[in-house]
């Protein structure tokens, strides 16, 4: 009983933990007033569903799409990259799904009957035995997706390795190599680019310029910053973003699709982001303080065109 007593209070106490954790978490989804509202929107091709590697600049794992056009079902898109057999399997079978159904089953029956890894000794053992199993799964698969993903990487970047960027490129206050190869050769030209849209993008979104964004953005993810920009009108008050400054930043991965190139760059850049009230010009929220972002930023353009933004992702 005393036992049990113990166990609910464990459990009481992390529903405290949530509901306080809560409202700060909504506090800082809200502080997002920055060009893409902190939200990951857009389509990365036939890559949409697949995260882009990690980086330097961004060592975590891009956040999936909260707004995309992308359907999972269209042909060639969100299909595992192995095809429909191999470690993981198709359908969620294969080796890894076999294992892991048969640990979590195996934990659930034990549980069940009074049995399982910890049998014997009890209701509550057998729930921190199946805790325990499950543990053991999920560290079994992020180390197969990690030797899975290190594979695939291997088997697509096959291209060699473009020239060298320029010094500046290296430094804290520009790109740096990134993968180091990639199917798509970028220039220190695309670079320059990547980091001219940064700026012109976050200014015509403070203008709240649509027409500019239409020529430095794809028709989808500027309709998202239209949406964005018309719930702002609504609450009466404007975005501005001022002083941006790329930090650091480095290739993720760049490829081509037919006539289409993509490239998925890393960037960590510093922003003023103040919201004012559109009619009285208060400060609503933000300050002239710089604050830092770092998102993964796509750019997609047409074979001898111009590069612009299709999709940007939280980290």
């Amino acid at each position: 009983m005393k036992f049990t007593q113990q166990g609910r209070g464990i459990v009481q106490a992390i529903a405290l933990v949530l509901s306080l954790a809560l409202p700060l978490l909504l506090a800082v989804s809200a502080a997002d007033a920055r060009v893409g509202g902190g939200l990951s929107s857009g389509s990365r091709g036939m890559r949409t569903f697949s995260p882009p590697p990690s980086t330097s600049t961004a060592p975590g794992t891009a956040s999936p799409f909260n707004r995309t056009m992308t359907q999972p079902g269209s042909p060639g898109l969100g299909a595992p990259l192995g095809g429909g057999g191999g470690f993981f399997g198709g359908s969620g079978r294969g080796l890894l799904g076999g294992l892991a159904a048969g640990f979590l089953g195996a934990g659930l029956l034990g549980m069940l009957f009074g049995g399982g890894m910890f049998g014997g000794l009890g209701g509550m053992s057998s729930i921190f035995g199946l805790i325990l199993q499950i543990g053991l799964i999920v560290i079994v698969v992020r180390l197969a997706m990690s030797w899975w993903q290190r594979r695939h990487q291997t088997a697509y970047a096959g291209a060699a390795a473009g020239p060298a960027a320029p010094a500046s490129f290296r430094t804290g206050s520009g790109f740096g190599l990134g993968s180091g190869s990639a199917p798509l050769e970028i220039l220190p030209a695309d670079y320059q680019a990547f980091e001219r849209l940064l700026g012109e993008i976050q200014a015509a979104w403070s203008d709240e310029d649509i027409a500019r964004l239409h020529t430095l953005g794809t028709p989808e993810l500027v309709s998202y910053f239209s949406g964005d920009i018309q719930a702002n009108k609504a609450r009466n008050v404007v975005n501005k973003v001022s002083d941006v400054k790329l930090l650091q930043g480095d290739l993720a991965e760049a490829w081509r699709e037919g006539d289409t190139d993509y490239a998925s760059v890393a960037m960590r850049y510093s922003l003023v982001d103040k919201t004012f009230d559109r009619l009285t010009g208060r400060l609503v929220d933000g300050s002239e303080a710089p604050t830092e972002a770092t998102e993964v930023w796509t750019f997609v353009r047409p074979r001898g065109g111009n590069w612009e933004l299709s999709a940007i992702q939280q980290t």
